[in-house]
């Protein structure tokens, strides 16, 4: 998906809202446990609820990858189910060395028809580029997440500033607005404007809005470009709105409310 296509999704549907498909076999309700593959009934029913009021759905491989082949059976019938006119978000957290990231970008832009990947920086540019080489795909670089422990090195000095400011001014240079984004945590939305200066074309996928109670409101405010520039994942907060036979109609009614929340931002 190129970024004018993600761009007029969000304006036709007045939302930059992210599904995220982080789903726990041991949360979904009891009674899709009978189903032949739980998941992937589970993930195509949220999917069916929730695809008016949202433009992508991100896919954390671990609650996949964790199950063995049944998970990556049930990942990639997700992934096929989403409409192709949703950005689609494989949350993996790749990085390493050429050759070996050249795999991870096989597996997740040719195996699975993903759109794009999460991928971790720290390797330096040779881990990022084989992900940057797909035409067509997005490479999604950690930045500033929204997690404690970033503290321990992405706030830390480096350089003349932090190191978090050296990985996007840095990793900015490797790729282009139109094929490189950044993570960067909703719970750090005091950061949003320095962040914002620093990357002032790029999306933003901002995780953390919902149970990890991070702010639309700021986030919104502060992060915003002339193209939107940012995809506000959501979680918990929408797929399991209940454990219960209406599960799907609740997680409808959650994207709903936030897609209604977007659209005043987006005026």
């Amino acid at each position: 998906m190129t970024r004018q296509q993600l761009v007029e999704q969000i304006r036709l549907k007045k939302s930059y809202l992210c599904v995220g498909l982080d789903t726990d076999i041991t949360k979904i309700p009891k009674h899709l446990l009978q189903e032949p593959d739980p998941v992937f009934a589970f993930n195509k029913a949220i999917i069916d609820a929730t695809k008016d009021y949202c433009v992508s759905y991100k896919i954390n491989t671990a609650f996949y990858e964790s199950m063995g082949l049944k998970g990556w059976q049930s990942m990639e019938k997700t992934v096929q189910h989403i409409p192709g006119t949703h950005f689609t978000i494989a949350d993996a957290k790749r990085g390493d060395i050429g050759n070996t990231s050249a795999q991870y970008a096989k597996a997740f832009f040719e195996a699975l028809p993903f759109d794009s990947i999460t991928v971790a920086p720290y390797m330096g540019a040779d881990s990022v580029q084989p992900f940057l080489d797909y035409v067509g795909k997005w490479t999604i670089l950690l930045g500033l997440t929204s997690n404690s422990g970033a503290a321990d090195f992405e706030l830390q000095s480096a350089g003349g500033g932090l190191l978090y400011e050296k990985v996007l001014t840095t990793a900015a240079q490797w790729g282009t607005p139109d094929n490189l984004m950044f993570v960067v945590g909703a719970t750090k939305s005091d950061w949003f404007t320095k962040i914002r200066q620093l990357t002032p074309d790029h999306f933003y996928l901002v995780p953390g809005v919902g149970a990890q109670g991070g702010s639309l409101d700021e986030i919104s405010r502060k992060a915003m470009n002339k193209d939107v520039g940012i995809l506000v994942n959501v979680s918990r907060a929408i797929i399991f709105a209940s454990s219960g036979e209406d599960f799907a109609a609740k997680a409808g009614e959650a994207a709903k409310a936030y897609q209604q929340q977007m659209e005043q931002y987006l005026k």
